[in-house]
């Protein structure tokens, strides 16, 4: 178990005195096998441990047998947030296949449950930082009280490698701080163009209403379509690198190009279409029509792939965590938990499937966790 341990094993403690009898990186990789196995509550994790005392006595120590409820719920709450998501990224590097011009989406959940009305305690919102072709969960940032998503997005970056990526994010994170941030490290961005930036937003919406005919005989021009889910979508991708009419380009660092994406979505057996324009700024000049509705497209992975995983799977807003940091720490067990999962390709099926598989048989849990 020394690699699943390693991980953890540089948080500093932050217990003194008689509550250290049971050691820090050993209740916590305890932790992380329970949730493997579809456990999401302390008292969850106390039985999986009692249910297992004598398979966890063969690859850890546990001097002290099997924490309480009571132990892992005042670990998580006291453990400080930072070094267990810094423990986590760092760890994520070792196992994160570089892969030139990958698309790093990031965006921000609330984690509903968290909110204490009687405690004047707002929800946590967590911002995430999600590569999509390693199906990784690179690192995440929860927002203080006092700040939003904007001030917390440039602190993410800074933590990431990301050389050689292309970051994507919503209208939110479309800020000049933000790009040049990007482009300090050595990445390049795909930036949403909505109403939040009006002049910005009216000028590319009409340079295409009027351009879209000549730029498609340019060649700055993809379609692309697809049937799933019982619908039909079709999206139609225009790019341009001549801005130099674009007032203010240059204060969005390194802006190579625009585009619109616009896309027709129908009900299959209905004759409704819906129909949306989507508008981005972009760092890289040789990124084509075709490159930037595809990293578009996978900048959802982030919504499909992760935030919806959270919420359906792992049941994350549904959860009552509210002690101290529970529901930090807790929020990177989970991205951990994913990561694993998806780094386990030898198992055909769902993430919910490989989690039954896990409660099942201990040996897949080894071999989840790489142990095996």
């Amino acid at each position: 178990m020394r690699g699943i341990v390693e991980i953890f094993r540089g948080i500093p403690d932050p217990r003194t005195g008689n509550a250290t009898r049971h050691k820090l990186e050993e209740v916590l990789t305890i932790a992380i096998l329970a949730i493997l196995s579809e456990c999401a509550q302390f008292t969850e994790m106390e039985l999986f441990g009692l249910e297992k005392a004598d398979w966890l006595q063969t690859i850890l120590e546990l001097p002290h047998g099997i924490p309480s409820h009571d132990t892992f719920g005042d670990i998580f709450a006291m453990l400080e947030p930072k070094a267990v998501q810094r423990s986590f990224m760092e760890w994520v590097e070792t196992i994160r296949e570089k892969i030139s011009g990958e698309i790093v989406a990031i965006d921000g959940k609330t984690i509903c449950g968290s909110k204490d009305v009687a405690k004047n305690k707002r929800a946590i919102h967590v911002v995430s930082a999600w590569a999509s072709q390693n199906g990784l969960v690179l690192g995440e940032l929860a927002i203080s009280e006092k700040s939003n998503e904007i001030t917390a997005i440039p602190e993410l970056l800074r933590l990431l490698r990301l050389k050689g990526c292309i970051v994507t994010i919503d209208a939110m994170g479309t800020q000049k701080e933000i790009a040049k941030t990007i482009i300090e490290r050595d990445a390049d961005y795909v930036l949403a163009v909505k109403e939040n930036q009006p002049t910005l937003y009216h000028d590319i919406a009409d340079y295409f209403a009027s351009e879209m005919e000549a730029i498609k005989k340019c060649g700055d021009y993809a379609i692309t379509s697809e049937k799933s889910h019982g619908r039909f979508e079709q999206r139609e991708c225009y790019v341009t690198t001549d801005i130099s009419w674009l007032i203010g380009r240059e204060e969005w660092e390194n802006l190579a190009g625009i585009g619109m994406i616009l896309s027709e979505r129908q009900k299959i057996g209905s004759d409704t279409v819906e129909k949306a324009a989507c508008y981005v700024i972009y760092s890289k000049a040789s990124m084509t029509a075709m490159d930037i509705s595809l990293a578009k497209r996978q900048h959802w992975g982030i919504e499909n792939n992760l935030h919806w995983t959270l919420d359906v799977i792992f049941n994350e807003d549904d959860s009552r965590m509210r002690l101290g940091n529970s529901a930090e720490n807790m929020s990177v067990f989970h991205h951990l938990a994913i990561n694993l999962i998806n780094s386990e390709k030898t198992s055909k099926g769902s993430l919910n499937l490989k989690r039954k598989r896990c409660m099942l048989s201990q040996d897949y849990l080894l071999k989840v966790v790489g142990c095996s």
